[in-house]
Order: structure tokens, then sequence, then C-alpha cells
């Protein structure tokens, strides 16, 4: 290898140094590092090996997708967003939110079984303190097992239909069951009564929920923070922007119209996965240097 080769492949592997480290401290905060450590290097049994599909799932840079598209969803149910916009802290403190929860996923996903009780027992705490009238005068409570469910399913689909859109090797068919099954474990411990556990039980369970679903008021706010002022630098924002439009491309089609969100149409229903696509790939490029091993 030519020195100019070797000077060319040091700078590449900076650039990707620096942007991974610059991606990992956004979604997993300051205490990612110590964190990371302990979910993959604490000695202890395992709820899923390394050929599990949730991890090849969990573990795809298609989760930046995944994330946006699930967060959308999930506003539509005027229970569960009422919930959120009094007690998340999502717009005093995304970054806070997106880190607890990046962070609950990797522990339940490739942590030790103590880790993982941990977690969970954790976010039952908080739930069990969550309550309160949302605007249409309905009760809530974050610990509500159909809430739960609610937010587990709309949270499994969007994150399995980016993972199979955007994701490096996408599951077959018996994968994706095997993924929803392993999902419902989590689920099932965070109190969601009989999860999903196959793709035909998710599709049917969104299916039950449609009659509740609808966009209030405070879900379209969700969406105008979500899509249109992120908490980002200027320099971000045309990224974010790609994955932000993967996400709301690939909601169904009703989704979009109780959200107020235009139909894709002409040249931007193509060029937006493909955009969304080249952004997937390049945080996958980044953050794959000094990735932990599953």
């Amino acid at each position: 290898m030519t020195d100019s080769a070797v000077a060319r492949e040091a700078a590449d592997r900076t650039l990707r140094a620096r942007a991974g480290a610059w991606l990992f401290a956004r979604v997993a905060g300051p205490e990612g590092p110590a964190n990371r450590a302990r979910i993959h290097g604490a000695p202890g049994p395992r709820r899923f090996g390394p050929d599990r599909p949730i991890r090849r799932v969990h573990g795809d840079a298609a989760m930046f997708v995944g994330g946006v598209r699930a967060l959308l969803l999930q506003s539509l149910h005027p229970l569960a967003m009422a919930a959120v916009a009094a007690h998340s802290g999502y717009r005093g403190d995304p970054w806070g939110r997106l880190q607890r929860t990046s962070t609950f996923l990797a522990v339940t996903t490739y942590g030790t079984d103590a880790d993982a009780a941990s977690a969970v027992e954790r976010v039952r705490r908080v739930h069990g303190a969550v309550r309160g009238t949302a605007p249409d005068g309905r009760d809530y409570r974050a610990d509500d097992p159909h809430l739960l469910g609610w937010v587990h399913v709309a949270e499994v689909e969007s994150f399995l239909w980016c993972h199979q859109r955007y994701g490096a090797r996408p599951l077959d068919p018996a994968g994706c069951d095997a993924y929803v099954a392993d999902t419902a474990w989590v689920a099932e411990a965070l109190g969601v009564i009989d999860p999903p556990r196959s793709i035909a039980a998710l599709r049917e369970r969104l299916s039950e929920y449609r009659p509740e679903l609808r966009g209030t008021a405070q879900a379209r706010e969700t969406v105008r923070f979500l899509l249109h002022r992120p908490p980002l630098p200027p320099v971000a924002r045309p990224a974010y922007a790609a994955l932000a439009t993967g996400a709301v491309q690939g909601l169904p089609p009703w989704a979009r119209r109780e959200l107020d969100l235009p139909e894709p149409s002409g040249p931007g229903s193509v060029l937006g996965p493909l955009a969304a696509g080249v952004m997937v790939g390049g945080i996958r490029w980044a953050m794959a240097v000094d990735a932990p091993e599953d």
C-alpha cells in the first residue's frame, strides 16, 4: 500500500470515528460508554443469544428511521399522547428522553438477565406514578395494560417495517415472526397482557386499536416538533430531514391523513426513501468503528 493510500485510510478512519462518537453521544448520553461496557461486557446469562432476530433489528442503523416512525404512530392514541405530553419532557429534554429509551432497548436486548430485570422494574416504577386527565376528559395512567399494549405494537411494527426497508440484513418471514416473539418477552415484563408473538397477530392487534386512534392537537404538535423543530445543530438537520422523510413515507396512509401529513407523490415519493437509505447507510458506516460484537 502506498503512503498516500495509508494516509487516506487513516483519514477515513478518523472521520468515521468522529462521526460515530458524535452520534453515539447524542443517542446514548454522557453515561453511554460506561453503559455500553456494562451491557455488553458484564458476565451473566442473557435472554437473547447472538442469533436472535431482536439483536439484528435493534443493532441496525435502520432504527434511526424506526424510532421516528414509532413516535409518530404512537402519537395517534389520544390517551398515550396525553401522557407523553404531560409527563415525558420530550420538548424540554428530548435528548434525555432519547438516551433513556435507547439505553432501555440496549439493556433489554443485549444485557444480562439481572440488568434487564432492573431496567424493567425502573420503568414500571415510573409508569406507576404517571396518571392524569387527557384534553377530552378521560383519565389515563401509564401502567394501563391497554395503553402499554398500544405503545408496544406501534413500536415493534415500526422497528420491523423500517428494518425490512432499510436494514442491512432484512429478516425472512420466519425471522419476522421470531422478532415479534422476542419483543413479547419485554412487553409482558412491562405489563402488556398477551402481546402478539407473530406478524399475523401483530397486524391483528394493530387493527383492533385502529378505532381508538386519531390525530389530536397534541399529536399534531408532536409532529411539528419532530419534523420541523428538532433540537439539532443546523449542519445535522438535512440528514435528520432525510431520516424523518423516510419515517413519514413509511407510515400507513390513514396515519398520514390523521396527522395532516402530505401523501408522497411525484419524484419525492422515490427520492425520499432513497435519501433515507443513504443516511441510514452513512450512520451504519460511521457507527461501525469500534462497535461491540453481538
